[in-house]
């Protein structure tokens, strides 16, 4: 519980008290950080009039000058605004991983921005349909002889499209005729009154365009949650939330990249975030529970693609630090559970390191969550293969270690665990590192005055 009471306070993924890190770099940030930082040396000393050129370049003062346009751009909807204001604020929200820089612009200095960049994904989100619901094209099986069905206006619709003669070649006039009517046939531009589409509707393009402008107002969300300044305001609004939470949730139908900036944006505020926001005063937008928040985490933590179920495995070990989130969160606990350690099977070093991280901070919550852990299959054995492989960041190999340690403390779970006294006598005298853990555990194990059964089986091989 001491563990977990640093943790808070430092805000830490891993239970320590340094500050949780952040997952990757913001968008823009390469490995040529001199240049970049030299850049933006040379775009402070310089006049505006001396920054038009091939490249882009933005002043420390512009976001003072230009925030009420860049505010009012953004709720225009029209696209060169638009335009114009994603391009402007993905630089003024470029960051360097561990450097600080004047033009980086934090958002509490442009009041009203974080509105207006989540209205931008809500417009998307209201004419965004999963691929499933869209309207399909059906094929016409009666009356193909017909050039007119005598519904509707559908002789105007099909004269003035040009349609008329091409479905008249079916009823009997010749090849020839056809070709001829079609000839003296008048293109005329589509009518949209007749059409499905209306004047409101927007076509496959404008729909793109949309789907372009929220993934760019996303990555600017992402970018603004690596700055520690924005932290309690994004994590205390409601909105923001509520609009990542839903992207998360319908990850199986909507824009990859837009779901990925979605899910780093909550794991950067995580040390920071309550859900039982989701059930305050707040103003709400969207419809989202702590239920279905966490449902939501879940949905990521199962999916196939590496990125979203090692982050959702992050989240979970950084949400559960907080106190208030226990009872949303271990309501899911024998899931949680059964694809960690599914997840410490897989390969990849990065799915067990995210594994290994969230599995410490549940071990330490309390007693059942011990005692459902030692009881999930293959735990154990999982854990000791990242030991022994061993894993190449040592601090995730102590982190599965202590693990063990906290398992062996309940007196349910020994009887379990003594099972495994020979292969943690192997790792006692081969792995020099966490010799103190596992000696340790074996203490607990065989040398407990109220384990008899436990001496004898540690003595005697029984």
């Amino acid at each position: 519980m001491q563990k977990r009471e640093q943790g808070k306070q430092g805000g830490a993924a891993g239970g320590s008290g340094t500050p949780a890190p952040k997952r990757g770099r913001p968008f823009g940030s390469g490995s040529n950080s001199s240049a970049a930082a030299a850049a933006a040396a040379s775009a402070d000393a310089a006049a505006p009039s001396t920054l038009l050129g091939p490249t882009f370049q933005v002043y420390s003062s512009f976001a003072d000058q230009n925030h009420k346009r860049i505010v009012l751009a953004l709720q225009s909807g029209l696209k060169s605004e638009l335009t114009w204001a994603l391009n402007t604020l993905s630089l003024l929200s470029f960051k360097e991983k561990d450097e600080v820089r004047k033009d980086a612009t934090p958002l509490a200095k442009i009041p009203g921005l974080l509105d207006a960049l989540l209205q931008v994904i809500d417009d998307w989100r209201d004419v965004a349909l999963p691929k499933e619901l869209m309207k399909t094209r059906r094929v016409r099986l009666l009356g193909v002889n017909s050039a007119v069905t005598g519904f509707g206006n559908e002789f105007e619709a099909l004269s003035s499209n040009g349609h008329l003669a091409q479905s008249s070649v079916g009823s009997g006039s010749s090849v020839a005729d056809a070709l001829a009517q079609k000839s003296m046939a008048k293109r005329r531009p589509r009518e949209w009154w007749y059409d499905e589409d209306g004047l409101f509707n927007l076509d496959e393009e404008a729909r793109a365009e949309k789907q372009l402008c929220a993934v760019a107002a996303s990555n600017i969300i992402r970018n603004f949650s690596f700055m520690s300044e924005n932290e309690v305001i994004m994590a205390q609004h409601r909105h923001c939330l509520e609009t990542v939470f839903q992207c998360m949730e319908d990850h199986n139908t909507e824009d990859e990249e837009l779901v990925t900036n979605a899910l780093e944006t909550v794991v950067n505020l995580a040390p920071l975030l309550d859900l039982r926001i989701f059930s305050s005063s707040k103003p709400s937008y969207i419809d989202i529970t702590e239920k279905r928040a966490v449902q939501a985490i879940m949905g990521m933590l199962d999916s196939s693609v590496k990125a979203w179920h090692c982050a959702a495995a992050e989240l979970l070990g950084r949400l559960i630090i907080n106190p208030d989130n226990e009872p949303f969160l271990l309501s899911f606990a024998p899931l949680i559970y059964k694809r960690l350690v599914d997840l410490l099977s897989l390969p990849a070093v990065d799915a067990q390191a995210a594994a290994v991280g969230a599995l410490y901070n549940l071990a330490e919550v309390n007693m059942d969550c011990r005692l459902k852990l030692a009881s999930e299959r293959w735990a154990v054995d999982r854990l000791l293969k990242v030991i022994k492989s061993p894993h190449p960041v040592p601090e995730i190999c102590r982190k599965a270690a202590m693990i063990l340690e906290s398992l062996v403390s309940e007196p349910q779970n020994r009887v379990h665990l003594l099972a495994y006294e020979n292969a943690f006598a192997e790792i006692l005298f081969s792995e020099g590192k966490y010799a103190d853990s596992f000696a340790r555990i074996l203490y607990e194990l065989t040398s407990r005055p109220n384990n008899k059964v436990g001496m004898a089986r540690g003595i005697w091989g029984m």
